[in-house]
C-alpha cells in the first residue's frame, strides 16, 4: 500500500524485514519441535536459535530474481550463511507453503488486532457523540426527502451498534485465520510429525488446522476479507451520510478543518468533507480485494500459486486500507462539528409536514375512517407542498381537530419519546460525561470530543 494510506505500525507489520523474521522464528521453532523429537540433535537446534539470521533482504532478492527464482530457497540460503553446518537442519521435513502460510497467518492476525484497536477507539467516539446528542431533534430522511423527527443521538446510536457488530466479525477474522499448517507437501505428515505442527502453532498463538493440503484453505482468507470488506462498508456508510449532513444547503454537521488547511486551489471559501469521500472512496478497493480472495478459493488438486500472487497485494493492502479508515473516521467523530440549531431550521423547512403520520392517527381516533384521514391529511399536505397555505392550518379547515389537539400532533418531543427506551436497549444508557450535554453545542457548533 502506499505511504499516504499507512501507519508506520501497519507499514512496519507489513514489511520484508517482518516477513522474513517470522518464516525464520517457524524455522527455528522446527528445529526444536523436531529437537525435541529426536530428529534434529538438541545442540544444532540450539545453535540455529543463537546463530541463524536473515542478514540482508536485498540478497534475497537478488538471489531469486538472478537465480532461484523461489523466494523460499533464496531465503533458506541466505539464513544458511549465519549457519554453519547446522544450516542442513533449517527447513528439514517441511515444505514451502508450511513456512509460508504459517508466517501469512500470524501476521494477518497482528494486522487485525491493529485494526480491532482503531475500531474501538471509533466505538468509544460514537458513544460519546450519540450520548451527547441524544436529544438533539432534527428529521429524519427516506429517499433523501423529510420522513419524521429523530434526533442525531439516535442516528450515532445507530453507528455504534453497527459498529460494534464490526468488531464481531473482526474477532471471528481473528478466529478464522489463526491457524497454522506445518503438514508437508500435501497435507500427510509425511516427513514431520504432527506434534512438531502442534509446538510451532503453539508458540505462534496459532491452532493447527484440522485437515490441510499442501496449503491452508482459501475460504479462511475470502471469510477474513469478507469481514473487512463489511467493515469497509459499514466506515463508508457513516462517512457518507456525515457528508451528506455537510452540505451547504443542510449544513449539520462538519468534519474538521484544522487551520491553513485550504479546500480548494481556486475557491478560498470551500470547506470540503475530503477525509469522509476519502474513507468512500477507499471501501471501493476492499470490497473488490474480497472478490479476488473469494476467486483464490478455488485451487488444482491440493494446491497451486494462482492464489498467491494475489495475496502479496489484497492482503496488506486490505488490511491497511481498513486500519487507515477506522483511524481516520475515528478523528472525524472525535472532532466533528455539529449544529443543532441548523437542525432545528431544516426539521422547521417544510412547515410541519414530518407530523402528517402523527395528524393522520389523531383523525382516526376521532373516528375517521383511514381512507377518509389519509384523504384529508395527503390533501393539506400537498397543498403545503407546493407553496398554498401552511400545513397545520389547512389540517384545521377540515374542521375534525381541535387547537390542543393539533399541539400534540406537532409536538417533536412526543415523536422522540422513546429514545431513552432505545438508548437502553443500545447499551449506552450510561450518563453522558460532564459537559457532554447537546446544549453545550448550540449556535457555536463547535466540537463534540
Amino acid at each position: 500500500m502506499i505511504p499516504r494510506y499507512t501507519s508506520p505500525e501497519m507499514a512496519a507489520l507489513w514489511s520484508p524485514e517482518r516477513k522474513f523474521a517470522t518464516w525464520l522464528e517457524i524455522e527455528l521453532l522446527a528445529a526444536e519441535a523436531q529437537a525435541r523429537a529426536g530428529l534434529v540433535p538438541a545442540d544444532a537446534a540450539r545453535r540455529l536459535r543463537e546463530r541463524a539470521r536473515v542478514t540482508s533482504v536485498a540478497r534475497i532478492d537478488e538471489i531469486e530474481e538472478n537465480e532461484t527464482r523461489h523466494d523460499v530457497v533464496a531465503f533458506l540460503r541466505v539464513v544458511g550463511e549465519t549457519a554453519g553446518e547446522d544450516a542442513r537442519y533449517l527447513h528439514k521435513g517441511l515444505g514451502s507453503s508450511d513456512v509460508v502460510d504459517t508466517a501469512l497467518s500470524v501476521l494477518m492476525v497482528r494486522a487485525v488486532d491493529l485494526i480491532t484497536a482503531s475500531v474501538e477507539r471509533l466505538r468509544q467516539a460514537l458513544a460519546s457523540l450519540a450520548r451527547a446528542h441524544k436529544h438533539t431533534v432534527m428529521v429524519g430522511r427516506t429517499h433523501g426527502v423529510h420522513a419524521e423527527p429523530i434526533t442525531f443521538g439516535l442516528k450515532a446510536a445507530l453507528w455504534y451498534t453497527e459498529v460494534g457488530r464490526g468488531l464481531d466479525r473482526l474477532r471471528r477474522a481473528r478466529d478464522v485465520i489463526a491457524v497454522g499448517k506445518i503438514s508437508g507437501e500435501v497435507g500427510t505428515f509425511a516427513h514431520t510429525p504432527p506434534a512438531v505442527e502442534a509446538y510451532i502453532c503453539a508458540h505462534l498463538g496459532l491452532v493447527p488446522a484440522p485437515v490441510s493440503s499442501q496449503v491452508l484453505q482459501r475460504d479462511r482468507h475470502a471469510e477474513y476479507l469478507a469481514h473487512l470488506a463489511v467493515l469497509a462498508g459499514t466506515l463508508e456508510k457513516i462517512a457518507t451520510e456525515l457528508r451528506t449532513m455537510q452540505r451547504t444547503e443542510l449544513h449539520e454537521v462538519e468534519e474538521p478543518f484544522g487551520q491553513g488547511q485550504t479546500g480548494s486551489s481556486a475557491m478560498p471559501h470551500k470547506r470540503n468533507p475530503i477525509l469522509c469521500e476519502r474513507i468512500a472512496g477507499l471501501a471501493r478497493v476492499v470490497r473488490g480485494h474480497a472478490v479476488a480472495a473469494l476467486e483464490d478459493i478455488a485451487l488444482w488438486g491440493e494446491r497451486d500459486i494462482t492464489h498467491s500472487s494475489v495475496e502479496r497485494v489484497i492482503v496488506p493492502d486490505a488490511t491497511t486500507l481498513v486500519e487507515y479508515m477506522a483511524r481516520k473516521l475515528a478523528g472525524v467523530i472525535e472532532g466533528l462539528r455539529v449544529y443543532p440549531e441548523h437542525m432545528r431550521e431544516n426539521l422547521e423547512r417544510t412547515g410541519g409536514l414530518v407530523f402528517s403520520h402523527r395528524v393522520l392517527l389523531a383523525l382516526i381516533d376521532k373516528g375517521l375512517s383511514r381512507e377518509d384521514a389519509y384523504r384529508i391529511v395527503q390533501s393539506a399536505a400537498m397543498q403545503a407542498w407546493e407553496g398554498r397555505g401552511r400545513f397545520r392550518d389547512l389540517v384545521r379547515e377540515a374542521g375534525v381537530l381541535g387547537e390542543a389537539e393539533l399541539d400534540a400532533c406537532f409536538d417533536a418531543a412526543d415523536a422522540v419519546r422513546h429514545i431513552d427506551e432505545i438508548f437502553t436497549r443500545a447499551g449506552l444508557a450510561d450518563a453522558p460525561p460532564m459537559g457532554a450535554a447537546a446544549g453545550d453545542h448550540k449556535r457555536e457548533g463547535r466540537a463534540v470530543r
